[in-house]
């Protein structure tokens, strides 16, 4: 014989049911890079005056200990090398104010340089090219997507996935 549920059960189950399809299409949607993006990117590269200096962008993820992407300005982004930044001369800009991974995403302005030295970091298991800060100065707190999707500016995602722009 088969077992049903009694009925006072079955508003109980309705709401359930009706709850989990209502969250089921509750996803956070994804912000893709647009031709506005791409446009606001080109725009900032073509404002980076040629210098002795870099642009650095950081990149906070909670599992890794890299800084994030450096590069020289008026390259693409493309051409951009993920770090480890020596903090023996000066300490990286949220280190600095005690809040790691507050900048995450910000653009900076960087004075230093390459060592041409390797540092391991184990949580990735690679090697990342040693960048020695000697200051850096913030270009944006809110700059344009550089990345085919916004879930790789997600300190929680574990997947690094270089620049696409």
């Amino acid at each position: 014989m088969k077992k049903c549920l009694p009925p006072k059960f079955l508003p109980f189950c309705c709401l359930s049911l009706g709850i989990l399809f209502f969250l089921s299409g509750c996803e956070t949607p994804i912000v893709t890079q647009t031709a506005e993006d791409r446009a606001a990117v080109d725009a900032s590269i073509a404002r980076e005056t040629p210098g002795n200096y870099y642009i650095g962008r950081r990149l906070y993820k909670v599992d890794y200990k890299m800084w994030g992407w450096v590069k020289k300005p008026g390259e693409p982004w493309k051409q951009s090398r993920l770090v480890m930044f020596n903090e023996q001369k000066v300490l990286a800009p949220d280190r600095a104010r005690n809040a790691i991974g507050s900048d995450n995403n910000y653009e900076y302005r960087l004075s230093g340089y390459f060592s041409g030295e390797q540092v391991y970091e184990p949580a990735s298991d690679h090697v990342y090219p040693e960048f020695v800060l000697t200051g850096a100065s913030v270009i944006s707190t809110n700059p344009p997507l550089i990345y085919p999707d916004q879930r790789w500016v997600d300190p929680t995602i574990r997947l690094i996935l270089p620049p696409q722009y």
